[in-house]
């Protein structure tokens, strides 16, 4: 099985704040959403992503975050199997420090 790549939560902000154009998916679910995800996230639930597939693009690389970054990694796997380019956001939002909205 192929590494998945990663992104900790201080490359990402700075990558942001730069105004670097970012593909975010953030695959919690709703109720952890609630409480704050990063602007740039689309939000496509973990279970959802298999029938989700159509929304995201195999040329772009999509950067996946969850809460603690051990669900994003699975998705990771599982996108990376498809075919897609991922990176995995280590930490999830526990280590986020940015902004939510």
């Amino acid at each position: 099985m192929e590494e998945i790549k990663t992104i900790t939560t201080d490359e990402l902000k700075k990558k942001l704040d730069a105004g670097e154009e970012l593909l975010l998916v953030d695959v919690r679910e709703d109720e952890e959403i609630e409480t704050g995800k990063i602007k740039q996230a689309k939000h496509i639930r973990m279970g959802d992503i298999p029938a989700s597939l159509d929304q995201l693009d195999k040329e772009k690389e999509y950067i996946v975050i969850c809460r603690s970054g051990r669900r994003s990694e699975n998705v990771c796997h599982y996108l990376q199997d498809q075919g897609y380019k991922v990176r995995n956001m280590v930490g999830g939002m526990l280590e986020w420090e940015g902004d939510v909205e």
